[in-house]
């Protein structure tokens, strides 16, 4: 069933460029409710197909059509504070971060969510393919049943937001198609910005948004998904950090110490990555692993050993709304669209997070996040160490 607030909320859509938060949109005004569209100015490229622009005009476009105010809102100064140099110094420590997610928290749903919140409008909306459901929390729970916090880590704090008239614990549900479940990216919400947050199309397939917007005649109906870097657009990863990271020329080994080429940079290679390796001929090679003390990087090919292990810690855990008790089974993926592994999480000193799968894991990669599931509900991330 649609998740809709009563009728009458003020709620500002944002606007993306794209259908889905166009039928959001759509939807929103034909449910009757009071509604705005932004967009979110973050970062503008040097080319001529900025993709920023060509979003904002596509923007304004859907809301002239249907008739609703629309606002800009200019964070490419928080956007370059919290993600943009975010990815640099990762990529410096030869992690390889995962910048949409860290995105959708710290730009989406706070920026956005707070410039809402000020203008006096009640929800965000977002065309984020992914539930929220909420539960009543029992009267002797008390406010730690519902604070996305984890106590083992001193860095964590309540968030002074959540009202203590609160009674609601709010769940982040996987979309009803796997294969396009967004959750992912949404892994390190919190409770406050799920309170004031809406997901109008999770209840719908891909087809059915697009069959939506085609009969609501919305102006970009048939554009096609955006993909890239989250605000940045379809520049190479190793083009991106070429504009500020140092190129650092180094050996090439394979598994058995022995030079096959060499690379400009290993900052810009991530394991299990296939294409970029300047070696020619034989089977199709993948990084499998990078020593930052020799400026190496060692391929191999796809059935070498180290591209699987059965195990990780994680730090930086986040809980999503209720903190469960160490050890525990679930679900878990280490990348967008994988298929949930079964794991067992277990604490590793006082910061630190140990997952064991059931079965050995393909490029675990240091700096992306790992989400864990308990059937469709999504519980809690982490960082890969």
């Amino acid at each position: 069933m649609l998740f809709m607030p009563p009728k009458n909320k003020k709620i500002l859509v944002w606007l993306s460029g794209g259908v889905d938060s166009a039928v959001v949109a759509y939807l929103l005004r034909e449910a009757g409710h009071e509604v705005s569209c932004g967009f979110m100015i973050n970062y503008i490229s040097d080319t001529s197909d900025c993709p920023t622009l060509v979003d904002l005009e596509e923007a304004k476009k859907v809301a002239e059509y249907l008739g609703l105010p629309f606002h800009t809102f200019d964070f490419r100064e928080e956007y370059e504070k919290r993600i943009v140099n975010y990815i640099y110094e990762g990529y410096q420590k030869w992690l390889t971060p995962n910048p949409d997610i860290l995105c959708n928290n710290l730009v989406k749903f706070d920026c956005f969510l707070e410039e809402a919140l000020e203008y006096g409008f009640d929800k965000i909306a977002t065309g984020h393919y992914a539930r929220i459901t909420s539960s009543v929390i029992p009267a002797e729970a008390g406010i730690q049943s519902r604070v996305s916090v984890n106590t083992i880590l001193a860095s964590t704090r309540l968030d002074p937001r959540i009202r203590e008239d609160d009674k609601k614990t709010y769940h982040l549900l996987k979309w009803i198609d796997p294969n396009k479940d967004q959750t992912y990216f949404l892994s390190r919400l919190n409770q406050f910005q799920l309170s004031h947050a809406l997901f109008p199309i999770g209840h719908l397939t891909k087809p059915e948004v697009r069959e939506i917007a085609r009969k609501a005649g919305l102006p970009n109906s048939e554009r096609k998904d955006s993909q890239g870097l989250c605000f940045i657009g379809k520049v190479s990863m190793k083009e991106f950090l070429e504009k500020r990271l140092e190129k650092r020329p180094g050996n090439i080994l394979n598994i058995h110490g022995k030079i096959l080429g060499a690379h400009e940079g290993a900052f810009s290679y991530t394991i299990w990555q296939r294409k970029g390796i300047q070696v020619g001929g034989g089977p199709a090679l993948f990084v499998i692993a990078k020593d930052i003390a020799n400026n190496t990087i060692t391929v191999g090919t796809e059935a070498e050993l180290e591209l699987y292990s059965s195990e990780l810690t994680a730090t930086d855990w986040h809980w999503i709304g209720e903190i469960r008790e160490f050890p525990f089974r679930a679900q878990a993926k280490i990348r967008y669209r994988q298929e949930d592994q079964d794991i067992e999480c277990v604490q590793d000193g006082e910061s630190r997070i140990r997952i064991r799968f059931h079965t050995q894991q393909r490029a675990i990669t240091s700096g992306q996040t790992i989400v864990i599931y308990d059937g469709e509900e999504l519980i809690a991330s982490g960082i890969i160490e």
